[in-house]
Formats: C-alpha cells, structure tokens, sequence
C-alpha cells in the first residue's frame, strides 16, 4: 500500500484472467453464463471506484507466461491481485511459483463451481499459495473477490 503526496493511502488492484476466459458469454453458457468479460470487467471497474479504488487493471491472456510476467511485475505495484486462472488452475506450478515469490495477496476465482465438476477440475495447484478461493456464484464470485480485496486493504491501512 503507497501513499499518494497528501497522504492519503491509495488501493490498487490486479484482475487476471486465463485461458478461454475471452470467450465467455458464448463458451458454454449452461455452465459460466451468458455475462461477458468484458461485462464483468465494467461490474468490476464501477464496483471498484464506487469503492474508492485508486486503480483497478485487467488483464486477459491465453498464454500461460504472460500471466506469470503480470503477476512478477505487480510487486509494489498491486496490493491485490484476483486471479481466474481458467485450465491453469488445474495444472500450472508456473503460476504457483510466481504467486509465492511475489508478495502480493491473490484471491482465486472460478465462475462455476470446481468441486462439482469433471475429477480433473477439482484440483487446484494454485490453490496453497493463494490467499482465499471463491466459485460457484458466477459472477458475483468476482464481485465478492472484489469486496474482500477491498475490504483487507482497507484493514490493513488502519
């Protein structure tokens, strides 16, 4: 957490998203819903000044590295970072290993609900590393993350 010049402690937050995510509102609306991200992103973005956030940034990739270089470069440039990690989740220690060498709190988000899906899709790799996980409430799993981020900023600058 920074100060800006009158003191005043500003809030940044880091919302990544992984592979497919791009293509939500169409990719299997029966399970992620017909919300877009970019939909999502808008909740997210007027939910975060509404909230007073200094800055809210997102970023959505398909490519495995650049989400492990957005995630080195948010040392002293995030105070949280809310992760959907999409299929990364389920197999990536390149992602776990950039979460524990960066000090900055990450809360793992899914849309649907993990536990209740296909074997493959209940195992988080990430999930040891990360501070918290919330899935299963479709958007408002975003929303929530959001609201938690917030809210331990918050705490922590008291």
């Amino acid at each position: 957490m920074q100060s800006n010049t009158d003191g005043v402690n500003v809030k940044r937050i880091l919302v990544l998203n992984g592979p497919n995510l791009n293509l939500l509102g169409t990719r299997e609306p029966e399970i992620y819903g017909r919300t877009t991200l970019n939909d999502i992103n808008e909740i997210l973005r007027q939910r975060a000044k509404d909230s007073e956030v200094d800055t809210i940034d997102f970023l959505q990739s398909n490519f495995e590295g650049e989400l492990v270089e957005a995630i080195q470069k948010a040392r002293g440039r995030y105070d949280f970072i809310l992760l959907n990690a999409g299929a990364f989740t389920h197999y990536s220690i390149a992602l776990r290993d950039a979460i524990s060498a960066v000090p900055v709190p990450v809360i793992e988000i899914h849309l649907s609900n993990i536990h209740r899906r296909e074997e493959f899709r209940r195992t988080s790799v990430i999930a040891p590393v990360v501070m918290g996980q919330i899935c299963g409430f479709g958007v408002d799993s975003y929303i929530a993350a959001l609201d938690i981020a917030i809210r331990k900023i918050q705490k922590d600058t008291k």
